[in-house]
């Protein structure tokens, strides 16, 4: 259901997509990759914080945000990651693609519309794109070792914008955290919320299927 509407006269070349949350469900993954991280350097699991937090940053960020305050926890994991105790592509299979996700990309190739991921994933994304065939799907993909500073900062943003030559207002960016609200503000192009209602009145529009994205880029 499309919710929150406030402009259909959007002339749309480009849609960009967040990865975790709007692509995919990857509850399940982030839980499980961090837990076992977090057994292997000795503490107890997730808290509910630092769940929310792994959601959206990247793999580095997230292992400051859990083991930064523990002494040489960070460390070890970013060792154990390092030496492949922990692979980051094992985790893939128990992501969840969203429902209507590939006939909405369909439709907005038909179109010739643009379709772009930007994503604070880092190597794990392109074991991702093989193992869902996805790679025919977009034109571009933007992780964060694509750029030296990762989403809510805009560089990403204006990577795409620059190698894809668009303009900002035919840019629109569906996400599903403050990160990518915040990212989008910062690169001052149009934002699509994605069943978040809690970020859905910074938005230029919330949906809660990505057909329903059809209906505002595609006139």
């Amino acid at each position: 259901m499309m919710m929150n509407l406030r402009t259909t006269d959007w002339k749309i070349r480009c849609v960009v997509y967040d990865c975790d949350g709007v692509l995919f469900d990857s509850l399940e993954a982030n839980t499980k990759l961090y837990n076992d991280l977090c057994a292997l350097v000795g503490r107890g699991p997730l808290r509910e914080e630092e769940m929310q937090y792994v959601h959206t940053h990247t793999v580095f960020e997230a292992l400051h945000f859990i083991f930064g305050k523990e002494n040489g926890l960070e460390k070890k994991a970013l060792e154990i990651l390092k030496e492949k105790q922990v692979d980051l592509k094992n985790y893939v299979m128990y992501l969840k693609m969203e429902p209507h996700l590939l006939e909405a990309l369909e439709s907005l190739k038909e179109k010739g519309i643009l379709r772009v991921i930007n994503t604070n994933r880092t190597t794990s994304m392109k074991y991702i794109m093989e193992r869902f065939n996805l790679w025919p799907y977009f034109e571009m993909v933007v992780t964060a070792l694509d750029v030296k500073n990762p989403k809510p900062h805009p560089e990403s943003i204006e990577k795409i914008i620059q190698e894809l030559h668009l303009n900002k207002e035919e840019t629109v960016f569906v996400g599903d955290s403050d990160v990518d609200q915040q990212t989008a503000k910062s690169s001052g192009i149009k934002f699509v919320a994605y069943k978040n209602r809690g970020i859905q009145n910074h938005a230029y529009a919330y949906i809660e299927d990505h057909l329903d994205l059809l209906r505002l880029v595609i006139s």
